[in-house]
């Protein structure tokens, strides 16, 4: 991993909000292109803010924060909890959003919606309106949303949250395949230690507020991941040591 290229880079990040809640004790974290690394923690431990904080969204209280030339040149995207999409125009329109935004010419725009359609599998769905689409499907089309610019950095805020197991797995897998396919880099927060398991190349543990990374747990295992790594004792056992290490975090751990 060493050799690969810095994407992200915090050093010494703090978060103290104008209320006085401090969300974030000092935070070292360094994710390399073409890893994805997932943030897990308590409740309100900062993970989300951690997130908006590396997407420029809030400012930091002390430290730094440096995205790689490309990530820069290129721009990250980031995917909210909920598919946040516009109800009354079709998914096509939802997804051409940011480039209508940015005044990209209009042949180049379609070109570009439909290859992020067809990377989420929504190609068929171009026509269809947010209410007519289940759950998955619109976070689908959340995630063609943010790919239709093309980034190379993912930023996802526990995107699969709200869905059932089934959909949710699917999902992991399609994402697994997606950001192997187009060497993505991600940085994902989510609350299930399977989710974590089955997506990452490292685990990061966060501890209950203010937030700090207390440990780090590295899943060696081939991107993309396949649905039968879920039934492996290596997958059991790395669930079961996370999941003891989340107790340890929740229930507070030496500074």
């Amino acid at each position: 991993m060493s050799d690969q290229t810095i994407a992200i880079e915090v050093r010494a990040v703090a978060k103290v909000f104008a209320n006085g809640v401090r969300a974030l004790d000092p935070i070292d974290l360094v994710v390399r292109e073409g890893e994805i690394v997932t943030l897990i923690g308590p409740s309100g431990c900062g993970k989300s803010t951690l997130l908006r904080l590396i997407a420029g969204l809030v400012q930091p209280s002390a430290g730094r924060i440096g995205l790689s030339p490309e990530g820069q040149r290129a721009g990250l995207a980031f995917v909210f909890q909920n598919p946040t999409l516009m109800p009354w125009t079709s998914v096509e329109r939802n997804v051409r959003l940011p480039l209508d935004l940015s005044g990209t010419e209009r042949v180049q725009a379609e070109q570009r919606v439909r290859h992020a359609l067809e990377l989420v599998g929504l190609n068929e769905f171009a026509r269809f309106y947010p209410r007519e689409l289940s759950g998955g499907m619109q976070m689908r089309a959340s995630i063609a949303r943010a790919l239709v610019t093309g980034p190379k950095l993912l930023l996802l805020d526990e995107p699969f949250g709200a869905l059932d197991e089934i959909t949710r797995n699917r999902l992991d897998r399609d994402l697994s395949e997606l950001c192997a396919r187009e060497k993505l880099t991600v940085l994902f927060v989510t609350h299930s230690i399977y989710e974590a398991v089955f997506l990452s190349s490292r685990v990061l543990v966060m501890s209950a507020r203010p937030g700090r990374i207390l440990m780090e747990v590295a899943i060696d295992e081939p991107q993309p991941r396949r649905e039968a790594f879920r039934a492996t004792e290596k997958f059991a056992r790395l669930s079961a040591g996370l999941s003891g290490m989340l107790a340890t975090a929740m229930h507070g751990a030496p500074a």
